[in-house]
């Protein structure tokens, strides 16, 4: 949003001081909405406790009119039946105003969620390949002819599902969100999105970037809210084709039970405990720093997190010592989010701060670093750590695999290590968990990071690098991490049906004499099927 200030110079502003429902009923709202009865939702800034935005939240009526407004707009074909072209286009159009506006949405992305600007700059410069990609699937995807038998010509479709609906989380607001928009929109749906309440600002912003691209009001609707108000009622609606979530396993289980009731479609990218392997044979300065990225890259509030830390006996002491002078240097250059230099943001919220330093601290283990919230001034930059929910990487060995620690997702900055002796113990320990989104494998031996990642039971495993992924590259998780893939052509397919269109390409004559299977006195043999 920009606005001309006194001397002609432009300033733009990042967000707006109040959001709504953005739907193509709330459109007479304009920027400044209302409550008109509804919630209000304050929305701050973790890391020094600021009020960055009001958002008013959908009412149940906001829903209903959302869904309803949602299926008339698919009926009416304006997107759903539009020319795989004209999507294309749209789609890349919108691309481009989104590379414009990354260094705004950039530092909302870090005012919302207190994660370092360099790392949301990282992130957000990347989100424009999601749209072009799917751009690209739209210009290039083909039907297909299925083989048949006789004079039948089978040509199948892929088409849009109708009205689908995504829950998105905090952690990474825009790039999760886009990741589901992007196929969803390419393949003609009507796309209702319930972001975190805690960081809604950057998914509203976005909505409004689609709607000036050419996205038709109607076909991309954001409904900020809770999920246990807002979210629950906007899966529960029948009239929704497919539901796609990215939360807790507990959280996936419950909406699963009412998609299901609903026989609709489901995407669910659940909880991860992410298991890094180090063998004795890797490059241990790579290792060290890769380890690091994988553990504490979004203060560790991703769901392929490396919070478990393998490293095999031979190099064990060696990797330690490199491995806690880099989480020093880390915990050293910390300060305010917004600078360009600080290394690691805070927790999303004083509640988050206070759950994870409650489980550090009940004793088990032994804490190698960290472990108790950050006070203070800063050594980088005098950010007054007081203000926010800051809590400092995190390392702690002797954890006994049946405790909390090395089971359950903690999603913080806090990794356990364990040292293992065969190949086997390593594979072993890896799988020892509940979850199975993402793993990495550091080895120099390549038979070995062939053999050890067939092993693995994780929907994503990386060899000797971390949470690296593209548009094409599928993502999502084995056992209880969820259900379903995000990503690539897989995704694009999900977010469609199949239409088989059978054709008799036989000859009037040769139809009504093979055809007709009541004929009297016919004793030619008949198709049934």
């Amino acid at each position: 949003m920009r606005a001309k200030v006194p001397g002609g110079r432009v300033v733009v502003k990042t967000h707006r001081p109040r959001y709504g429902p953005f739907a193509l009923h709330t459109a007479q709202d304009g920027p400044m909405p209302e409550a008109r009865g509804r919630e209000e939702i304050a929305v701050k800034n973790p890391a020094s406790g600021e009020h960055l935005a009001t958002v008013v939240s959908a009412s149940q009526e906001d829903v209903s009119s959302a869904v309803y407004s949602a299926h008339e707009t698919f009926k009416t074909g304006v997107w759903s039946r539009a020319p795989a072209a004209h999507r294309a286009a749209v789609l890349s159009n919108l691309a481009r105003n989104l590379e414009e506006r990354v260094p705004e949405l950039a530092k909302v992305e870090t005012l919302q969620t207190g994660r370092a600007i360099r790392e949301m700059k990282a992130q957000l410069g990347r989100l424009p390949e999601w749209l072009d990609y799917y751009a690209a699937v739209l210009r290039t995807h083909s039907a297909f002819v299925a083989p048949t038998q006789g004079p039948l010509l089978n040509y199948v479709q892929r088409v849009p599902l109708g009205v689908v609906a995504q829950i998105t989380p905090f952690n990474h607001p825009l790039l999760i969100a886009l990741k589901k928009i992007a196929p969803a929109l390419a393949a003609g749906n009507s796309v209702i999105v319930k972001p975190s309440e805690l960081a809604p600002i950057s998914v509203l912003e976005f909505a409004e970037l689609a709607v000036a691209a050419g996205v038709p009001p109607g076909v991309l609707q954001v409904l900020p809210g809770y999920g246990r108000t807002v979210g629950r009622q906007l899966v529960s609606d029948p009239a929704i084709k497919k539901v796609d979530i990215t939360a807790g396993t507990d959280t996936g289980r419950a909406i699963g039970k009412i998609v299901g009731a609903n026989l609709a479609h489901y995407t669910a990218e659940l909880g991860g405990k992410a298991p890094i392997v180090v063998f004795g044979d890797a490059d241990v300065p790579s290792a060290v720093n890769g380890a690091a990225f994988a553990c504490f890259v979004a203060s560790g509030q991703t769901c392929v997190s490396g919070t478990r830390l393998l490293v095999q006996d031979e190099i064990y002491d060696e990797f330690m010592d490199l491995f806690l002078k880099k989480v020093q240097s880390i915990r050293d250059r910390m300060g305010n989010p917004l600078n360009p230099k600080s290394t690691m943001g805070s927790v999303i919220s004083q509640r988050q701060l206070e759950r994870i330093q409650a489980i550090v601290q009940r004793g088990v283990g032994t804490v190698l670093a960290g472990g108790k919230r950050l006070t203070g001034a800063s050594p980088l930059d005098g950010y007054d750590f007081s203000q926010g929910a800051f809590f400092p990487p995190t390392v702690i060995a002797d954890v006994p695999t049946e405790d909390d620690l090395w089971r359950e997702e903690i999603f913080g900055p806090v990794v356990v290590v364990k040292r293992f002796s065969s190949e086997q113990e390593g594979i072993d320990l890896a799988n020892g968990c509940k979850y199975g989104l993402g793993a990495g494998i550091w080895t120099q031996d390549l038979s070995r990071a062939h053999r050890v990642s067939a092993m693995i039971q994780a929907g994503l495993v990386w060899v000797n690098t971390h949470h690296r992924n593209d548009p094409s590259s599928p993502w999502g998780g084995m056992k209880e991490s969820g259900i379903g893939r995000e990503n690539g052509l897989e995704a694009f397919e999900a977010y469609t049906q199949s239409k088989s269109t059978i054709v008799n390409i036989a000859s009037a004559q040769e139809t009504r004499i093979v055809q007709d299977w009541f004929a009297e006195e016919d004793e030619t043999e008949k198709r049934y099927g």
